[in-house]
């Protein structure tokens, strides 16, 4: 399997330096040259597989040629072995058709545990193999930076910098990153938001002279292959546990980086029955207005309820803009160039071939908790507040109730305690046994201007071996 940048000026490179190179050189993202095709008896035969063996069968073709097979069952095991709830990602139905697939029982109680667990498993692995050392930055609008840190603080080659907003996460997404303990782990506060955060990793990936060429970056963030990858394999599983292959499914994602639902896209183009994708956004609105408009232009960035969402620049759009335009890296790029100075458009016709699968809508913060109260209401059940943006993006968008509908479920309502206050419910979230102690805890993270310089500056001086 070879990836190809969606700039198309990068050199074409195999799984293992894909891992580790996370953004290509010129600035594009690396996606696979082709992809494998299953038939709807070859996905009808994996019923009644555990996960992990369901993900084997999704994801060994993207990485059969760097990972003898069964090295790579065992770090598959390894990840979803240690998932609190025995389906690993199990559907809880809120309707006639209408399915929330909870993606929370890993061990950071958010969808981002999938991909991350698999992702520290597979550095550690191309690490020790090469014997390299590589320092993971990587900027979180609140659900990443647990699951990165989580997922790699056992790594022995990896240094690992998260930058966070400051003051713009919740307080146990904050304290998810910053009490973990490790002479190997830095938390980053950026003065700014997540936006500002995800442009200087971009940026220092783009110009890596500040590590004096000692060591390079590696990418945790879903520009990352690995993680898109992982997350196909639950579209899959939701499916088959609904009928699939043999009837089609419709999926609502909450989603601000683009990441899960592309995911979803690529399920689709793989041989999974899928009618329906909705983009569910809150009041940052990009993708949205892209989507039910043919507009994309960046506007101020809000802080939300929803923070995890809280995203303007949507890195991996630029994905499905590829694929939009032929897989045409130059279009792509002058696009791209063209949206950081107002706003654009596509083609019409690109733009309603797109319309064919996607749906979308904006969720403000009152509707939010207004349908965080009404499903708790109704069915004793508690969203957290991206997840009720998914619920409720599903039922305005809804073409066809024939096909089951699943909101996928992104994180844990105790991660969110605030949003669940606002919404006038008196119930409390728990949190579960393994975070019990999280407010006792020590915290341990840097607050630093939003200054990209201060901050490459940060991570040359800290980083083990500097």
């Amino acid at each position: 399997m070879r990836y190809i940048s969606t700039r198309g000026e990068a050199p074409a490179l195999g799984f293992e330096d894909v891992l580790l190179t996370g953004l290509a050189s010129d600035g594009g993202l690396y996606v696979p040259e082709s992809l494998p095709h299953f038939s709807l008896e070859e996905i009808r035969s994996w019923r009644g597989l555990s996960y992990s063996e369901l993900a084997f069968n999704v994801m060994y073709p993207f990485v059969d040629d760097a990972i003898p097979a069964e090295d790579f069952r065992t770090m598959l095991d390894e990840t979803y072995g240690v998932f609190a709830h025995q389906a690993v990602a199990p559907l809880v139905q809120l309707d006639t058709n209408e399915w929330v697939l909870e993606l929370f029982h890993g061990p950071t109680l958010a969808f981002k545990d999938f991909a991350l667990q698999l992702l520290g498993r597979l550095l550690d692995y191309v690490l020790e193999k090469r014997k390299q050392h590589v320092v993971i930055m990587g900027a979180t609008s609140g659900d990443t930076g647990s699951a990165a840190i989580e997922g790699c603080r056992r790594c022995e080659h990896v240094d690992i910098f998260i930058l966070h907003p400051h003051q713009r996460v919740s307080e146990v997404q904050r304290r998810q990153m910053t009490t973990v303990q490790g002479d190997n782990i830095h938390n980053i506060a950026v003065k700014g938001n997540f936006d500002d955060c995800q442009r200087m990793v971009k940026e220092s990936f783009g110009d890596q002279s500040f590590l004096g060429g000692k060591t390079q970056l590696a990418a945790v963030n879903s520009i990352n292959w690995a993680r898109i990858m992982a997350q196909i394999v639950y579209y899959f599983q939701a499916s088959l546990a609904l009928g699939g292959p043999d009837r089609s499914m419709a999926f609502s994602v909450p989603t601000g980086n683009f990441g899960d639902i592309f995911a979803g896209y690529l399920a689709k183009k793989m041989g999974l029955p899928i009618s329906q994708l909705v983009i569910a956004t809150n009041r940052n609105d990009i993708l949205h207005r892209f989507m039910s408009g043919n507009k994309y232009e960046q506007h101020q960035l809000e802080h939300t309820l929803s923070p995890s969402m809280d995203i303007m620049v949507s890195s991996n759009f630029e994905r499905l803009l590829f694929d939009l335009h032929g897989r045409d890296g130059a279009a792509v790029k002058k696009l791209l160039e063209n949206a950081a100075k107002g706003p654009v458009s596509i083609e019409d016709y690109r733009w309603r071939h797109a319309r064919k699968l996607f749906d979308s809508d904006a969720v403000d913060d009152k509707t939010t908790c207004d349908t965080i109260r009404e499903i708790y209401e109704r069915n004793e059940y508690l969203l957290d507040p991206h997840t009720a943006i998914g619920v409720r993006a599903a039922r305005t968008c809804r073409r066809d109730p024939a096909v089951p509908m699943i909101t996928l479920g992104t994180a844990h309502p105790a991660k969110f305690p605030d949003a669940i206050a606002e919404s006038g419910l008196s119930v409390k979230p728990q949190l579960p046994a393994h975070m019990a102690d999280l407010f006792e805890r020590e915290e341990r993270y840097t607050v630093l201007d939003n200054d990209v310089a201060g901050v490459q500056a940060f991570i040359a001086k800290h980083w083990k071996n500097a």
